[in-house]
Order: C-alpha cells, then sequence, then structure tokens
C-alpha cells in the first residue's frame, strides 16, 4: 500500500518549457551567463552570455553586452556584442544592435539601428555564376537540316 505511494512520488519532474518564459524585468541587472531551454524576455540589462534553444524577445529598456545564442530573436532593446542565431532575428524600428550577427533570417524595420558585421548562413541557396548556356550549334544544324 505505501510502495505505491512511495513510486508515485519519485517520479522525474519535467518542466514543459514551451509555455513557461524566463522574464528579467526592467531595473533588472545580470552579470554572468544564462543557459536555458526556455524562452526569454528582457526588459533588464544583462551583462554576459545567454544561451537558449527558446526565442529571445528583447524589450526597449532591455539591454544584452555580451554573446546571445539561440534559435530566433525579437529586437526592440539594445545589443552590443556577438549575435548567433539558427532561425531569424527580427528588428524593429527602436532597436539599435552593434557587434556581429550570424543569423539565417534578417527583418529590419525602418529605423532601427544595425551596426554589425552579418553573415546569414543555413537556408541561403548558393547562386551559380555561369550564364545559362544555350542549346549546341550541332543540334540545331541538325533539326535545320531535317
Amino acid at each position: 500500500m505505501f510502495s505505491s505511494d512511495n513510486k508515485k512520488s519519485k517520479k522525474p519532474i519535467t518542466m514543459e518549457t514551451s509555455t513557461q518564459q524566463n522574464i528579467i524585468a526592467h531595473g533588472t541587472k545580470i552579470v554572468g551567463d544564462i543557459i536555458s531551454q526556455g524562452p526569454f524576455r528582457i526588459d533588464g540589462t544583462v551583462e554576459g552570455n545567454v544561451k537558449t534553444s527558446g526565442k529571445v524577445v528583447v524589450g526597449k529598456s532591455g539591454y544584452i553586452k555580451g554573446t546571445l545564442q539561440g534559435e530566433n530573436a525579437d529586437f526592440e532593446g539594445k545589443f552590443s556584442g556577438k549575435l548567433v542565431l539558427s532561425g531569424t532575428l527580427s528588428l524593429k524600428s527602436t532597436a539599435h544592435i552593434e557587434g556581429e550577427v550570424h543569423t539565417s533570417k534578417l527583418a529590419v524595420e525602418p529605423g532601427a539601428t544595425f551596426n554589425a558585421t552579418c553573415s546569414m548562413k543555413g537556408t541561403v541557396k548558393a547562386l551559380s555564376n555561369e550564364p545559362v548556356k544555350p542549346q549546341p550549334q550541332t543540334t540545331q544544324r541538325s533539326e535545320r537540316q531535317a
């Protein structure tokens, strides 16, 4: 009787990261590295490295100084450092980005400040520098003769 209750209480606790968001509120300053599996909303200041597999949203009062690694990010605030995303970087009109950016897709609203070296990789298709070749002359001559 008691053994069945003990088995139930020993189940591992799991967090559903897709529905729970980490929030760094306005007026909060964090110095150090942050690693998370869930999404972030940053309205305060982070000085250090942020690594997450979730989406990062930086509000108008938000500021990140350091390295940000993640999938997607929406910026209304400021960033200074190295930004590495596997998905989309979206810059709102109030965003101010400085440093180095590596992303697959970039969306910039008019008014945003983007002073960075940018490398876009991932879903970008390679372009062929060869001109389109016409059909060989021998084929065309043989059709004319027939």
